[in-house]
């Protein structure tokens, strides 16, 4: 029989495992540190500069972080992010237009919102307007609006969430079209499972919200927790993708991207839609990145269609959809998100020409 030891005042705690550790350490802060360490020991000089980079621009945007955050928690702790599902009653066609809208002002991040969509599913919700707020709710929230504004500007912002709308329209008609042809029937994967009736019902109808959410204790700690944790997510990423866009500013040729994806190259949209797949971090870390790449050179409208691509088929968020859909429905999900992402890349360009 194996007994366990226990320990003693002053002794050396046990040998911990090292990949245990690595498996529960946290792979933003380790990539940061990694970064920064390789900095220190190749250019230590590069490394004080990436770093005074990394202040200075937290401080930029830290008006509209602190925005981003705080909605994050308002929406939480009042229960308005739990209102979703009332887009999705009553018909479709109405659903897909309301579902488009709430999806690009809705609170969810990619993986976020897949709770959600599983329970709409298995709650029987028809797939059409569950695609409209799934492809819509990754492109565009109120944090991310709040940081574009601060990052990019407010006119790239308001053409993000015309694209974040149109994308989830453009979907959810589209599967409409295949439904109606008789495709994507039952779209879950057996392994999901159904909750019950009365579950079901409970899901579509989320109690009201709380709008004086300070006068319950319970609420205002769901404000301070989720205001902490998005404020962690936020700075964790952002951190990583401003020391990224830092060494971008110093060793990448600004005439290169000029090149690659300026508006002198006409395949620099397609070029943006597959890089955005495999290269995609996650909204909020592609604004510094976006933003840098614009100001070396690179087309606003290129920028775009790489954050729209990216937006909805990073890999984290693929592999979820994946675990939760049928191969069927994941196929259409990536081609509404990719062809959505090109037409809507063309779409801003040519109204950037004309302006």
């Amino acid at each position: 029989m194996t007994t366990t030891t226990p320990a003693i005042d002053g002794a050396a705690p046990p040998k911990a495992d090292w990949r245990g550790r690595l498996r529960r350490a946290d792979r933003v802060l380790v990539a940061s540190a990694a970064l920064l360490l390789a900095l220190l020991a190749t250019a230590p000089a590069q490394a004080v500069a990436s770093l005074g980079f990394l202040a200075r621009a937290l401080a930029s945007i830290a008006p509209f972080l602190a925005v981003s955050v705080l909605v994050a928690g308002w929406a939480k702790a009042t229960g308005a992010d739990q209102q979703i599902a009332r887009a999705f009653q009553g018909r479709e066609t109405g659903a897909i237009l309301a579902a488009a809208g709430l999806g690009a002002l809705s609170p969810f991040c990619s993986c976020g919102v897949i709770p959600l969509i599983a329970g709409l599913l298995a709650a029987g919700v028809p797939i059409a307007p569950v695609m409209a707020f799934w492809l819509a709710s990754p492109l565009m929230d109120p944090n991310q609006f709040a940081l574009l504004v601060g990052a990019i500007g407010l006119e790239f912002a308001l053409a993000k969430t015309l694209a974040a709308i149109g994308i989830g329209l453009f979907g959810g008609f589209g599967t409409l079209a295949i439904v109606g042809a008789g495709g994507l029937a039952d779209p879950l994967r057996p392994a999901v499972g159904r909750p019950s009736a009365c579950r079901a019902k409970r899901s579509l109808k989320p109690p009201a919200p709380v709008w004086r959410f300070w006068t319950e204790p319970e609420r205002a700690q769901v404000f301070v927790l989720e205001s902490g944790r998005s404020a962690w997510f936020l700075l964790r990423w952002l951190s990583l993708a401003f020391l990224i866009e830092s060494l971008m500013v110093v060793w990448l040729p600004g005439e290169a991207v000029a090149r690659l994806l300026g508006e002198g190259n006409a395949f620099a949209i397609p070029l943006a839609v597959a890089l955005g797949v495999p290269a995609y971090l996650n909204g909020f870390a592609a604004i510094p990145l976006v933003s840098g790449l614009i100001g070396l050179g690179m087309s606003p409208a290129v920028g775009l269609t790489f954050m729209l691509a990216g937006g909805v088929t990073s890999i984290p968020a693929a592999m979820a959809v994946w675990a939760l859909v049928k191969p069927r429905v994941f196929a259409a999900y990536l081609a509404f998100a990719a062809s959505g992402a090109l037409a809507a890349g063309y779409g801003y360009m040519a109204v950037l020409a004309w302006a």
